[in-house]
């Protein structure tokens, strides 16, 4: 068994929960700067993001809000963000974020999975909230804003002294969603424990200080948004500036305005500050790094932004099964086109899905991770948890990868048939089922494709009954219906049979050559 550790040597993983690592600092940061919400220029203090999370969480506990229980939480990235998810966790609760462009349908799959009883949204998705609710039982909504229900503010209570007392290895503080290996977005089991032990073990990578200021783009719902801007900027002490969504210029004009040094991208973004001639236009010299995330970052692209922004550059690889960071790089021993090496209290191998050996230098293996990030498993889904994680710990990616000599890990494929989208999953056989239930296709496959901009999206290919006439963007708008863009069909293929094996599996590599 050939078993990749990393060169330096394991952390003492903080015994504390989430909300207690990002407000460490808090009390003797003060009048600093937590977060400046670029929408309209307003900050928000650590003291006062401290004083509003405790006085949340107190007003929570008052209502009987704590252990056992689930809040949904779908916003775009602002302050306020962040003091409904600490409140949450500080109180005891869990908490599901949701993809705020998500439709009605989406929004109450996980509604109903995790069993959220209240919604934390804003004024611009309440009426796809309330139509995911009443179709959900769900009566409890809340905004993040002003509008057509009470504010989160309309909680708060007396300030809660001390987090509510709960097991960090056991309480499960967050529920994202993911498609993990295959099918449906399943409920990923996140504790205290993996979220603290996570931001633990990358902060030697990451080196955020106090001086940094960070461009908060990447959505809170997600992992990478969550714990690298969201929880670890916070418990260094850093500055984030929150952008709800991404415009180039408008990115461009706050690095110029706010002096921003970190700036935490998807490769899309990267290969626009490599490419797009505006950039020239602007006084980037305050950034010391990019670091993207999310999906692979081509070599050529990493090195034309890091040289036109005269900045340092990395990248990591993770999932939200693994809080998320597995592999980062190091700038003092960076080697371009690698996801980097192993983090501190982690082991990952390499395994020949074919054999079951361990594959060597150079060779190719299914990524195997085990630590103490990694979730314990899929929320009310034990098949799918016995599916991804063995009886030996060892979480099965479904991702390929190849490692050098010294360690260096190369994302090379995907044994699972998830397409990655700007970093976002979709599931094929979430598409598939919603192409089944138009009346005049009889069979669907989809797979992924690529794409220079979003690295894959969704094309489908369609067998029609007999006699019934589709052209491909009926396919496509139908197929849309109720989802959100990214999972959307790029491009449709009509075709005579779907290739399948003899048990009925579909042959996906057939349709993709």
């Amino acid at each position: 068994m050939r078993i990749f550790e990393s060169s330096r040597p394991d952390i003492v993983i903080e015994d504390c929960s989430i909300t207690d690592f990002a407000l460490k600092d808090a009390d003797r940061l003060g009048d600093k700067a937590a977060f400046i919400d670029s929408t309209n220029g307003r900050s928000m203090s650590y003291a006062q993001l401290a004083d509003r999370i405790r006085r949340l969480a107190g007003g929570l506990k008052a209502q009987g809000a704590g252990p056992g229980t689930t809040w949904a939480l779908m916003g775009p990235n602002v302050p306020q963000y962040a003091v409904a998810f600490h409140g949450l966790a500080y109180a005891g609760a869990t908490i599901t974020t949701l993809n705020p462009t998500y439709g009605a349908a989406e929004i109450g799959h996980q509604l109903r999975d995790s069993k959220a009883t209240a919604i934390i949204t804003t004024q611009a998705f309440l009426a796809t909230a309330r139509e995911a609710a009443k179709a959900c039982g769900v009566e409890h909504i809340y905004l993040l804003d002003d509008g057509d229900a009470p504010p989160l503010s309309s909680l708060e209570g007396e300030p809660l002294a001390e987090q509510v007392e709960v097991d960090y290895a056991a309480h499960v503080v967050a529920l994202p969603y993911s498609s993990g290996t295959t099918g449906f977005p399943k409920g990923v089991m996140l504790t205290h424990r993996n979220l603290v032990a996570n931001l633990c073990q990358a902060r030697p990578f990451f080196d955020l200080g106090e001086d940094d200021v960070c461009f908060a783009v990447l959505p809170f719902f997600h992992i990478y948004g969550m714990q690298v801007l969201m929880n670890m900027a916070l418990g260094h002490g850093a500055t984030v500036v929150t952008v709800p969504r991404f415009d180039l210029v408008k990115m461009l004009e706050l690095v110029q305005e706010q002096r921003m040094t970190r700036l935490f991208l998807v490769p899309p973004i990267v290969l626009a500050l490599a490419k797009q001639p505006i950039v020239d236009n602007y006084d980037m010299s305050s950034v010391k790094q990019i670091y993207s995330g999310a999906a692979p970052l081509p070599e050529e692209v990493a090195s034309a932004a890091a040289k036109r922004l005269d900045c340092g550059i990395g990248q990591g690889y993770g999932l939200t099964e693994t809080s998320p960071v597995l592999t980062t790089t190091d700038t003092k021993n960076y080697r371009a086109g690698s996801v980097g090496t192993v983090i501190p209290n982690t082991q990952i191998r390499l395994v020949d899905p074919e054999s079951g050996e361990d594959a060597g230098p150079g060779e190719r293996g299914e990524l195997w991770a085990r630590g103490p990030q990694v979730t314990g498993g899929y929320f009310g889904n034990a098949g799918a948890t016995a599916a991804t994680i063995d009886d030996d710990g060892w979480l099965h990616t479904g991702d390929v990868a190849i490692a050098d000599e010294d360690g260096h890990f190369y994302i090379v494929d995907r044994l699972k048939e998830l397409i990655k989208v700007n970093g976002f999953q979709v599931a094929p056989a979430e598409l598939e089922a919603r192409l089944l239930q138009h009346e005049s296709i009889v069979d669907a496959a989809v797979i992924g494709i690529p794409d220079d901009e979003a690295g894959e999206r969704p094309k489908g290919f369609i067998v029609t009954a007999p006699g019934a006439t589709l052209d491909a963007q009926t396919v496509i708008s139908f197929a849309a219906e109720n989802l959100v863009s990214y999972k959307e069909l790029a491009v449709v293929e009509f075709i005579d049979a779907i290739p399948k094996s003899a048990s009925g599996k579909i042959l996906r590599r057939q349709l993709r050559d």
